[in-house]
């Protein structure tokens, strides 16, 4: 079966919104989202608009994730480890090759394995500061 390339906001947020039922109820990522996240809503509306400045280019994102990742490591004492980034990218991979495929929905996947080492590097960074 084809499946369509993402082409719009509505197709982030249905990404999003898919990707993180799976972190919630994942056992080893979902305690740090579910602990953290205290409006499930505005996050993935937040997110939506992280992603589509991400892969379209025309949207605004206003927010810091670095720093949201390095407090959330600090509020769990500093136990985010590669493992972590690792079955993130394997979900966030999974989400996408369900519902898509394209340039964009490879682009996604190429921004999330690049952003997902950036932050874990600053994350152990921050850590010896």
């Amino acid at each position: 079966m084809h499946k369509k390339d993402i082409t719009s906001r509505e197709d982030i947020f249905l990404l999003v919104s898919k990707f993180y039922e799976k972190v919630r109820k994942d056992t080893v990522l979902g305690p740090f989202f579910n602990n953290s996240i205290k409006d499930w809503d505005a996050h993935l509306q937040h997110l939506t608009t992280f992603w589509e400045s991400s892969l379209f280019l025309k949207t605004r994102y206003y927010g810091n994730p670095l720093e949201v990742h390095v407090n959330v490591d600090k509020a769990n004492n500093n136990t985010i480890t590669e493992l972590h980034f690792g079955l993130w990218l394997n979900l966030w991979h999974q989400t996408i090759d369900e519902l898509f495929e394209g340039e964009y929905a490879n682009n996604a996947k190429r921004r999330a394995r690049k952003m997902g080492t950036f932050l874990y590097l600053k994350i152990f960074e921050a850590r010896r500061s």
